[in-house]
């Protein structure tokens, strides 16, 4: 029988992965699928904490190409993914799995405030922990707000689940004989300034030792062999 190589993951999806395909909005077909392939993950008694982006909302770079202030772009996009926390707990609520939604913005009649004491108490529960509003600040991202929660809650590994299967040398939607990497360094992939993931977070890993690894989201079975230690996607390390 198969063992899992993590305990604890901290899963990192864009908001895009709600969206239909359009791109835009929540598809509630979209955040059915998604919490089926959390389902799968927690039935292999993994803890899982998820930190969601706003891309299917709201994207601040809109506001900003019209003069609109960076910081109340920021914390649209914060809001926005509650919005997204919500969508996603009521998924997986549906089929049996329980939840808690946590916002660095405190928001008490739809969801707790982030409390890291709390928030792990619900992993060791067995409750899928939804991080929502980042980290409560502007000017840092969510995958930033992914990484600092992983290491604050004692994460084995950060997942950052895409659409496209690892990291590239070139966009592969552009050039489709671009290399693509089954594993770099920190230093690697912050030389490279890897699109997939902000040099912040990547930073904030590479100081805390803590792997990342990135994968394809929608292909079949990507996060289970991940958790038990398979290839796949391009993992980030010392």
């Amino acid at each position: 029988m198969a063992v899992v190589s993590y305990r604890r993951i901290l899963l990192k999806l864009g908001g895009e992965a709600l969206a239909g395909t359009e791109g835009f909005g929540i598809d509630p077909d979209m955040a059915a699928l998604v919490a089926s392939k959390i389902k799968n993950l927690k039935e292999n008694d993994i803890e899982v904490a998820i930190v969601l982006g706003a891309g299917n909302i709201w994207r601040g770079l809109q506001g900003l190409e019209h003069g609109m202030e960076r910081a109340t772009a920021d914390h649209m996009g914060m809001l926005a993914t509650v919005i997204n926390a919500l969508a996603l707990a009521d998924a997986l609520e549906r089929i049996g799995v329980t939840t808690r939604v946590q916002t660095a913005i405190e928001m008490r009649a739809v969801s707790e405030p982030y409390i890291r004491l709390r928030a792990i108490r619900h992993l060791e529960k067995g409750r899928v922990l939804i991080l929502g509003a980042g980290t409560g600040n502007p000017y840092f991202t969510t995958d930033t707000a992914a990484a600092l929660r992983a290491m604050e809650l004692d994460a084995d590994l950060l997942i950052k689940a895409t659409k496209v299967d690892g990291v590239y040398a070139e966009d592969p939607f552009v050039n489709p004989l671009a290399r693509r990497f089954d594993h770099l360094t920190y230093i690697d992939a912050l030389n490279m300034r890897v699109g997939v993931l902000d040099s912040t977070a990547i930073s904030l890993c590479m100081d805390n030792h803590l792997p990342i690894l990135v994968l394809d989201l929608w292909q079949p079975d990507a996060l289970l062999k991940a958790i038990f230690g398979q290839p796949v996607g391009t993992s980030i390390s010392a």
